[in-house]
C-alpha cells in the first residue's frame, strides 16, 4: 500500500508542476508578432445572442494558432457569453501553446486562481468593474500566480489605472453600458497612455486597414472575436485577414 501511495503522491506533484509551470508571455508575443492579433473564442454575446453555439474549444483555438494568431482570448463567463473555464483546458489539451487570455469579469481574487488552474497565461481586469485599490491588489496577486494582466480602460477618467503598470493596457472600443462600438476610441486614447505601454485595441475591429492605422497610433495588439467567429471557418478567416494587413 505504501508503494501505491508514493506513486499517487509522485503523480500528484507532477500534475501540480504542470499546472504551475511558467506560461507563455502574452506581452512578449504581441511585441514580437507581425500581426499582433489576439483571436477570440466567443460563442455568445449578451447584446447579439448566439454567435456560434456549436463552436468547439478543442477545434477553433487550435485553428487560430495554426493560422497566425499572436495570442488567444477565451471567454469563460457562462451566463452572458456561453463560456466556461474548461474551454481553456480543452484548448490546451488540443495542442494550443500560444498565450491565452482568461476573458471574464473578475471581481474576486478567487477567479485569479481559477484562471491559473485552467491554463491561462493572462487575465483581463476591467477598470470599470474595480476600484483602483482592488485593481492594484489583483495585479499583485496575478503576478504572484505567474499570470500577466491586460488592464482594460474605456474612458479618459479610467486612464489613471494605467499608473498601476499592468503588463498590457487595453482600450475597449465597446461601451460596456450600451454596448455601442466605436473604434475611434482607441485613437483618442492612445496618445494619453504611457509611451512605453504595450497597447491593445479591443472590439469592433473588422478591417485589415484598421490594424495598419492602429499600429501607426502605437498599438501592439488587436483583440478580434466576432469578425472571425461569425464565419464558417474562423481560423481560415483569420489567415485571410492577416494576409491583407
Amino acid at each position: 500500500m505504501t508503494d501505491i501511495l508514493h506513486e499517487i503522491i509522485a503523480h500528484k506533484r507532477l500534475e501540480l508542476a504542470t499546472m504551475t509551470a511558467p506560461k507563455p508571455s502574452m506581452r512578449q508575443a504581441l511585441l514580437c508578432s507581425p500581426s499582433g492579433i489576439i483571436a477570440e473564442f466567443k460563442r455568445r454575446s449578451p447584446s447579439k445572442g448566439w454567435i456560434k453555439e456549436e463552436g468547439r474549444a478543442d477545434v477553433i483555438p487550435l485553428s487560430y494558432q495554426q493560422n497566425g494568431a499572436a495570442a488567444l482570448s477565451i471567454l469563460t463567463d457562462k451566463y452572458f457569453f456561453g463560456g466556461h473555464d474548461d474551454y481553456i483546458r480543452m484548448a490546451r489539451q488540443s495542442g494550443v501553446t500560444l498565450p491565452v487570455l482568461y476573458k471574464n469579469f473578475i471581481v474576486d481574487e478567487f477567479q485569479l486562481y481559477e484562471a491559473c488552474l485552467c491554463g491561462a497565461s493572462a487575465v483581463l481586469l476591467i477598470a470599470a468593474c474595480l476600484t483602483k485599490q482592488e485593481c492594484a491588489q489583483f495585479i499583485s496577486k496575478a503576478h504572484a500566480l505567474g499570470l500577466e494582466v491586460l488592464l482594460e480602460m474605456h474612458s479618459k477618467e479610467e486612464l489613471e489605472y494605467a499608473d498601476l503598470e499592468p503588463d498590457m493596457c487595453g482600450i475597449n472600443n465597446r461601451n460596456l453600458g450600451s454596448f455601442v462600438t466605436d473604434v475611434d476610441n482607441s485613437f483618442r486614447m492612445a496618445e494619453l497612455l504611457p509611451k512605453d505601454a504595450v497597447k491593445v485595441s479591443e472590439s469592433g475591429i473588422s478591417h485589415p486597414e484598421t490594424i495598419r492605422e492602429l499600429r501607426q497610433a502605437g498599438f501592439h495588439g488587436f483583440l478580434i472575436g466576432e469578425t472571425f467567429m461569425r464565419e464558417a471557418d474562423p481560423g481560415l478567416t483569420l489567415k485571410q485577414f492577416i494576409e491583407k494587413i
